[in-house]
């Protein structure tokens, strides 16, 4: 789905990521894990189309998408998730959910002033296609709750669910599991692993929780200091004495011992 190739990305004399290399495939759930500063959410932003490369090339399915604006490839179906959720707070969480999709017809004023039917229509689809959305996310009981009052783990399903409005083709996803308690986080651990089996969505997602990780993601990149330094399972990585010794350090390495 995704192909990286010698990418680099520099600020002043910084190498925020520097020759990484890797490759996403169909149909997977990738975690991209390593420690703070290693590289992971500034290669986020550079497939996503938020930074521009310094160097290097980026595909999709082929396709050089390298430098392409976010709009772009919002419509290519490649999107993504904030590690701060980025909601409307003060509409409705299904309000939040219809304001998704692209070109919609209220949005221009002949439209507004001559078509309302076929707006009204149009946003009828929309609300219902966002209940389904809601209900998918068992957070169908806050359609009405302003999106600023949600939880941070609440938040972060709606922001799953806004991926879910539009035909996503893989979903990158930006520490979805930080400040969610535990069992918001299963919840949204649920809705990736459906998605990904009944819907087909690849994901790529950073992580620092290795029980999230190892319960979802196949295969497990690690990043530091802007390259890529190890891939494999998670159980692999969680016992590559390189990665624990050097960037993770011993809590994983007890972890591994203990047979998390």
């Amino acid at each position: 789905m995704i192909t990286v190739e010698n990418l680099r990305k520099t600020f002043g004399g910084f190498h925020a990521v520097d020759g990484a290399s890797l490759t996403i495939e169909e149909g997977s759930i990738t975690g991209l894990i390593g420690p703070n500063g290693a590289g992971k959410t500034t290669l986020f932003n550079v497939v996503a189309g938020v930074l521009p490369p310094t160097e290097g090339r980026v595909t999709m399915a082929g396709e050089d998408i390298t430098g392409l604006p976010p709009h772009t490839l919002f419509h290519k179906g490649l999107l993504r998730t904030f590690q701060i959720a980025h909601e409307f707070s003060s509409m409705t969480v299904r309000e939040n959910l219809m304001m998704v999709p692209a070109s919609q017809s209220g949005e221009t004023l002949w439209n507004a002033w001559f078509r309302r039917g076929r707006i009204a229509s149009e946003e009828q689809r929309l609300a219902q296609k966002a209940d389904e959305v809601l209900a998918f996310l068992t957070i169908d009981h806050l359609a009405e709750e302003k999106a600023g009052n949600l939880s941070g783990g609440q938040k972060k399903l709606l922001e799953l669910g806004r991926t879910m409005m539009v035909d996503a083709r893989i979903v990158f996803l930006d520490e979805v599991g930080a400040g969610v308690n535990r069992t918001l986080l299963n919840t949204i651990g649920d809705a990736i692993v459906r998605l990904n089996k009944e819907r087909g969505y690849t994901f790529c997602m950073i992580e620092h929780d290795m029980d999230f990780i190892k319960r979802l993601c196949d295969p497990v990149i690690v990043m530091a200091e802007g390259k890529v330094l190890a891939q494999g399972t998670a159980t692999q990585i969680m016992q590559n004495e390189q990665v624990i010794e050097a960037y993770l350090g011993t809590g994983l390495k007890n972890k591994a011992a203990a047979g998390a």
